[in-house]
């Protein structure tokens, strides 16, 4: 039981995208556990299955997380079904790879659209019934594309990094009201990231010593990434049972590794120009 729920009290979570990969299987693990659903998804036909293996458990709705409209009536309709969010998941999203010259605007600001914007516009929509309540949990999916970033992933990374920047200052600010947030920042996993969900920029020549092995790689990991989204769900279920939740959750030996190497590497160039950086106050 979390500080989210009342003896006997059932979760209820709100997750976008919930139709594949980390979606499906925080919706699985949830289910598992006894908690409501509410899938929030642009297909509703693709939760068929799910919904009746948990009949009464799984409320599916039509949700595209760049449209207001929609996301209004999809919060509308989970509290009104079951009274209350407990839990937002914010997951829906795609990857992009490209340079950050071959990315063009429209390419950027869709990322933007559905990464960044629509993820904060269902938390703001979501934050005044878990106000009212002085309870709650939103879980941002992020990547540990979103902590650091790599040549091909500009677009990506800034979407996602945005998100957890936004994400961190949110924690602070609803931490004295009973709520709390949760940055899950994956590795490399086995879902469709690298798949049907990965979409790709108009090469410029110039860029393929940096991008290329990018652009060719991710598609050539599809279907041997290590991670394993089911596992992945249960680390966030166990993750939110703690007592004293992390605001960030790293997931994958990759990503571990990966943000160990940030942590470092920002080390080393403040002790290599601390000199600099502590020479810039006034005399006085």
């Amino acid at each position: 039981m979390t500080i989210d729920q009342k003896p006997g009290q059932e979760r209820h979570w709100l997750i976008t995208g919930a139709n594949s990969g980390f979606g499906t299987e925080f919706a699985r693990a949830a289910l598992t556990a006894g908690d409501l659903v509410t899938a929030a998804v642009r297909r509703p036909e693709t939760m068929a299955a799910l919904a009746a293996a948990y009949p009464g458990k799984l409320t599916v709705v039509k949700l595209d997380v760049t449209d207001p409209e929609q996301c209004e009536e999809a919060v509308r309709a989970a509290v009104a079904e079951h009274g209350r969010i407990d839990v937002l998941v914010n997951n829906a999203g795609f990857g992009l790879v490209g340079a950050v010259e071959e990315t063009t605007e429209p390419e950027l600001r869709n990322a933007f659209e559905v990464m960044f914007f629509g993820a904060i516009r269902l938390t703001q929509l979501v934050l005044p019934h878990m106000r009212a309540r002085r309870s709650g949990t939103i879980v941002q999916v992020s990547s540990m594309g979103g902590f650091m970033s790599f040549p091909g992933v500009g677009a990506y990374s800034a979407a996602k990094g945005a998100l957890e920047l936004a994400s961190e200052a949110l924690a602070g600010e609803v931490a004295p009201l009973g709520i709390r947030v949760l940055i899950v920042e994956p590795g490399a996993f086995r879902t469709e990231f690298t798949g049907s969900a990965l979409q790709h920029a108009t090469v410029i020549d110039d860029y393929l010593d940096t991008v290329g092995a990018v652009r060719t790689g991710l598609p050539e990991s599809h279907g041997q990434q290590p991670g394993d989204p089911a596992k992945a769900a249960d680390a966030l279920i166990r993750a939110l049972e703690l007592p004293e939740p992390p605001l960030r959750l790293v997931l994958g030996e990759d990503a571990v590794s990966a943000v160990r190497d940030k942590l470092a590497s920002v080390g080393a160039e403040l002790d290599r120009t601390a000199e600099l950086s502590l020479s810039t106050a006034f005399a006085d």
